[in-house]
């Protein structure tokens, strides 16, 4: 009667540690999901953040294409005034 007992509750501990090793790996299959999701959210901000960086330097680059035109004009006036 008692090794039945013992049998049982050997069984039934058995029985637990497949349910709580298929939960672990559901756990673990949910948190890789998780992390890949989590990744892919920070690789569009960054991709964002790059774009908008690629603008600013766009803007940047047209500034100074204008600025370098005023020095050409002001050093041809320059240059036509010493004349």
């Amino acid at each position: 009667m008692r090794n039945e007992t013992l049998e049982k509750s050997l069984l039934e501990s058995r029985n637990e540690k497949g349910e709580l090793k298929a939960r672990v790996a559901k756990l673990e299959k949910t948190l890789y999901q998780y992390r890949n999701r989590n990744s892919i959210i920070e690789l569009r901000v960054s991709l964002g953040k790059i774009e908008q960086m690629k603008r600013r330097v766009e803007e940047l680059e047209v500034a100074l294409q204008g600025c370098e035109m005023r020095i050409e004009f002001l050093e041809a006036s320059e240059e036509r005034q010493k004349e």
